[in-house]
């Protein structure tokens, strides 16, 4: 059950943003559930092999994440404070 629910979460996750492409937040959504059905798939692991490698690597991804996440979302209200939107078209105005 545990390894069927991962994998849903992580292919849900990996083809969301084939379908929204329009909201960076519904992107950085779609990366925190690929991140989340990939831990839960280490963790299937770790129970299945009995070793606890597994689930120390799921709770290093899941700090990446957190930090990830944060300076994400906080990189995306200092842009909409800069230009008023949001939208994955406008970043491409940030290339240098």
């Amino acid at each position: 059950m545990l390894l069927i629910l991962g994998l849903i979460l992580l292919s849900l996750g990996l083809a969301a943003p084939a379908v929204v492409r329009r909201h960076l937040i519904t992107l950085l959504i779609a990366l925190e559930l690929a991140l989340l059905g990939a831990n839960l798939l280490f963790v299937f692991a770790s129970l299945h092999l009995d070793d606890a490698i597994g689930q120390v690597f799921s709770m290093t991804i899941l700090t990446v994440a957190g930090a990830e996440s944060s300076i994400g979302l906080a990189l995306l209200v200092v842009f909409h404070r800069l230009t008023g939107i949001i939208s994955p078209g406008a970043l491409a105005t940030l290339k240098g």
